[in-house]
């Protein structure tokens, strides 16, 4: 037996067994974001609070009476999870030095969607991360409003149609590049920033452990496939996220104090795009040229990231 089929054999072993979210949730069928949810809680353990912007995962996770979590968790508004989680983590601080709490090491997480992070809750976001409150926040994106009516965010990627970027005789649908928001993340100077995705859970379990063990703020962009919202058939959620890791539309890297690594999952080679946009509905219309252009661009910023990890990794800063 050869050591990937050993790693495979007993690498899920490894993965902690406690569901923190339970079955019986309203996800939709072949939901990417709801098995990135289950990982990182499973990730992070009990000792956790989560706070959750209004979204997906609020909707599918609390409806009244009942709840999926199994850990303390608040829904907040659209754009104040990071706000929450920052007073949540203060708080805790505080009660702690007072002796009104024990002495165990608590984690707060914010969590939201592309939306509640890239537009309504991005200036909430950026103040939690300057001040350097330890705590983790995740963002799930899934590249538009998608429990409103998949209308365009931020996080939206260049010609995707979507209900308010509609692809017709004179548009594209989205006329904008998609938002960068891990690198904005970088220029906060926080110690941790990853990106992630759960058709690669072991990474994605590895990265969130990683930002659980470190004081301070830490960030993970975890890309989440909306097979609703993407219009691609629902058992396909899995691989159309690692077609996204494997065409350099979503690479997998982390930013440890400024140092960047690409993951091991990344591969040496990357596919052409149009491998991950032919089984998806939003990019049906796109011409070979619009594609392309499209192309062009995922190569020119995958091959800036290459060099930055090229760079920093000969030591040169």
């Amino acid at each position: 037996m050869s050591i990937v089929e050993n790693f495979d054999l007993f690498a899920p072993r490894l993965i902690n067994k406690k569901e923190l979210l339970s079955p019986g949730h309203r996800a939709c069928s072949g939901c990417a974001e709801v098995l990135a949810v289950r990982l990182m809680a499973k990730a992070l353990g009990d000792n956790t609070v989560i706070a959750s912007a209004t979204g997906c995962m609020e909707i599918i996770s609390s409806m009244f009476p009942t709840t999926a979590w199994r850990v303390p968790w608040i829904h907040v508004a659209f754009e104040n999870a990071a706000a929450v989680a920052s007073g949540v983590e203060a708080g805790i601080k505080a009660l702690r030095k007072k002796g009104k709490v024990d002495d165990r090491y608590v984690k707060v997480v914010g969590m939201a969607g592309d939306g509640g992070t890239m537009d309504i809750g991005f200036q909430a976001l950026s103040g939690a991360m300057e001040r350097g409150h330890d705590m983790i926040y995740v963002c799930f994106d899934n590249e538009a409003y998608m429990n409103t009516g998949i209308q365009r965010s931020s996080g939206t990627p260049m010609g995707a149609s979507t209900t308010t970027a509609p692809a017709g005789k004179v548009s594209i649908g989205q006329k904008t590049w998609k938002k960068n928001m891990p690198e904005i993340m970088v220029a906060h100077n926080i110690p941790y920033v990853a990106t992630a995705c759960p058709s690669y859970p072991l990474d994605f379990i590895r990265k969130v452990e990683k930002a659980k063990s470190i004081k301070g703020p830490s960030y993970i962009h975890c890309f989440s496939v909306c097979p609703t919202g993407w219009r691609c058939p629902s058992h396909m959620a899995v691989s159309m996220g690692r077609l996204a890791v494997e065409t350099g539309v979503f690479p997998l890297y982390e930013v440890e104090n400024g140092h960047y690594r690409l993951s091991p999952d990344m591969p040496k080679k990357l596919k052409p795009i149009k491998d991950y946009f032919k089984g998806q509905g939003r990019f049906r219309h796109l011409s070979a040229e619009d594609i392309d252009k499209i192309q062009e661009k995922v190569t020119t910023e995958f091959n800036k990231l290459k060099e930055k990890a090229k760079f920093l990794k000969t030591g040169n800063v």
